[in-house]
């Protein structure tokens, strides 16, 4: 696909684009919060505002993968940098006019709360995460400390293939709010299947990013992402009947959570949306009670290691291993060791 068709596809699924590599997109949560609704999951259990949600991606055709659960078309996928990065405030200017226009429609609509509205208008959260792979973009902690100064709060959703790029975010000063490692895979052979990585390495990348991330612990939120696929019918998507919920896997998980030593872990069932749905299918969607009773039996493993790791006591020092958080709407499960810190209070 010509980078001129690729364009007009995203604006018709009412992407609004920034510049050569920018975008940002109102996601169904935000549409909802407006009419007065819930919203997404993370203002539930981290206290954001998901009309204030500004959903962006400053790496809108960069990305080293490849996955096969990904909703974007991964066809025109740049495993490189962007090159001629374009200016972190000139970017920011134009998601925020961009959104603008997208939300416009809803100031008209009856079941429109106005205040919400005007205050949705100004977002209080940048959410890397729309598509692209962020760390790519080598002006992203330019970015981050103009929007902390602006008093914007950043949450940054990494595939880990650049580990030394979450290491010059933390050189410079400019670390996310909330860092998230997200993946579907605990070992080598899946990690292949699932993400097809550019990089021949991308099994080791993806591991020292787990170590840098142990190592970022009081200097940014930090969180590890389980994608949960289910077997579904064998010969009718791209991984046939393959699954990464069994219980076999289960130590893997855990060995590789207690690797990155994040404040949170989020299991999340997969959601067959945009090109998924043709890779994948609807029958590889796990219902919630699966991926509940999954998280459980990942939390019972991490407290086992943590008992094993802290043989003088039955209970880690630094609390012990519990669901924090449940929400079937999205299907996730939230893991953590205390519930004091999970709100966001600042940027």
């Amino acid at each position: 696909m010509k980078k001129i068709d690729i364009r007009r596809d995203l604006k018709r699924q009412k992407y609004g684009l920034v510049g050569e590599h920018s975008a940002v997109q109102v996601c169904h949560w935000a549409k909802n919060s407006l009419r007065g609704k819930s919203g997404c999951w993370k203002e539930k259990f981290y206290g954001i505002k998901s009309h204030k949600c500004c959903q962006a991606s400053v790496s809108l055709f960069n990305c080293e993968n490849k996955c096969v659960h990904c909703w974007r078309n991964t066809e025109y996928s740049i495993p490189n940098e962007v090159e001629n990065p374009e200016d972190p405030e000139k970017i920011i200017n134009g998601l925020i006019e961009e959104r603008k226009k997208l939300l416009m429609g809803f100031g008209g609509n009856k079941k429109t709360l106005k205040k919400k509205f005007q205050d949705a208008l100004m977002p209080s959260l940048f959410t890397f995460s729309l598509t692209g792979e962020a760390t790519l973009y080598p002006r992203l902690g330019e970015m981050i400390k103009l929007l902390r100064e602006k008093n914007i709060i950043t949450f940054l959703v990494t595939n880990g293939q650049n580990p030394e790029a979450i290491l010059k975010l933390e050189e410079e000063n400019n670390l996310p709010t909330q860092l998230t490692v997200s993946t579907n895979a605990p070992n080598e052979e899946l990690f292949r299947k699932w993400h097809n990585s550019a990089k021949k390495d991308a099994w080791k990348k993806f591991n020292e990013t787990l170590k840098v991330i142990a190592n970022l612990k009081g200097k940014c939120r930090r969180c590890v992402r389980l994608t949960l696929v289910r077997p579904g019918k064998e010969g009718y998507s791209a991984l046939n009947g393959l699954t990464n919920m069994t219980d076999e896997l289960v130590p893997q998980y855990v060995e590789m959570i207690n690797k990155a030593q994040p404040d949170f872990v989020h299991v999340k069932g997969y959601t067959s949306i945009g090109h998924a749905r043709a890779r994948m299918g609807y029958d590889k969607m796990p219902w919630f009670k699966d991926v509940k009773e999954y998280a459980k039996k990942i939390l019972k493993e991490l407290r086992k290691a943590d008992v094993i790791s802290n043989s003088s006591s039955s209970v880690s020092p630094n609390g012990e291993w519990k669901i924090l958080g449940l929400e079937e709407r999205s299907c996730v499960v939230v893991i953590g060791k205390s519930k004091k810190n999970m709100k966001i209070k600042k940027a």
